[in-house]
């Protein structure tokens, strides 16, 4: 007669059975609705929270805003809901560029020997000494040739990238110049009241000599952003460039930061710059 009760051990046989059993079997998981707004970056992510991360609307009204076309990526009008975009994608909201990023604001005392570029191949350049500021994609706003030093801005905001390459209307920036002999008074004047090259009127802030330095040395404001026209000026003028050394951004100065090192701006310096 069979007993009616099983042992513990018979117990732990038929339970590691049954695992065995479901171990074999090929299981099935639910089907998991995908989030399309925490696809990865190479997929991109919809146009809709793209805007509502730039700070414009939110994800609601950015739909609202696709739908009438008010949206551009790449250049072309997207109505499309559901539209998706990568990074590198430029995507224009009222014809104003975007940005869904943190903001970042990088200012970089810039030492010889690195190139002003993003590209790669270039050897050493100024992204080498910037890149653990920040996780954004920053890039340098106006260039300072691979021997000059001093200031450079960073950053990923469009508004301010802007400000700074309109020569009419942008930041100031001062220079330090050396040059390889004592500038002439009357060169000097025509620098600051401005001069043609080539048929392009070439114009600066101010001009001056450095005090108590040999008259080869001044100081020269100009709003252009790169110091290719510096080297033009003084190229036309018969005069060679030894040192040029960017020493203030609009109200940034060189303070506290070393050779090669660079900082982050406070808020209120970023609101200064905005409202130059």
């Amino acid at each position: 007669m069979m007993a009616k009760h099983q042992s513990k051990k018979d117990k732990k046989k038929v339970s590691t059975a049954r695992v065995g059993k479901f171990n074999n079997k090929k299981l099935h998981n639910p089907p998991v609705t995908q989030n399309p707004t925490t696809t990865s970056s190479a997929e991109g992510i919809r146009l809709n929270k793209y805007i509502a991360s730039s700070g414009i609307c939110s994800r609601r009204d950015a739909d609202m805003h696709i739908a009438i076309g008010s949206v551009m990526v790449n250049g072309k009008i997207v109505s499309e809901m559901g539209f998706k975009v990568k990074p590198t994608d430029e995507v224009r909201f009222d014809g104003t560029k975007i940005n869904p990023e943190k903001m970042a604001y990088v200012l970089l005392n810039k030492p010889k020997g690195f190139a002003t570029t993003t590209s790669e191949g270039k050897g050493r350049t100024v992204m080498n000494l910037v890149a653990n500021a920040t996780a954004s994609r920053i890039k340098p706003i106006g260039r300072l040739g691979r021997n000059s030093t001093g200031l450079l801005l960073f950053t990923n905001d469009e508004v301010i990238s802007e400000k700074f390459t309109n020569s009419k209307n942008g930041v100031a920036r001062l220079f330090h110049i050396e040059l390889d002999k004592n500038l002439k008074y009357e060169d000097f004047k025509t620098i600051k009241e401005g001069f043609k090259i080539d048929g392009k009127l070439i114009a600066v802030e101010d001009i001056s000599y450095i005090e108590n330095s040999p008259k080869k040395e001044i100081g020269l404001k100009i709003k252009n952003t790169g110091n290719t026209i510096i080297r033009s000026i003084f190229s036309h003028l018969n005069y060679e460039i030894i040192k040029l050394d960017c020493v203030m951004i609009g109200q940034l100065t060189k303070k506290d930061i070393p050779r090669g090192h660079w900082k982050h701006l406070t808020a209120l310096e970023v609101s200064t710059l905005k409202m130059l």
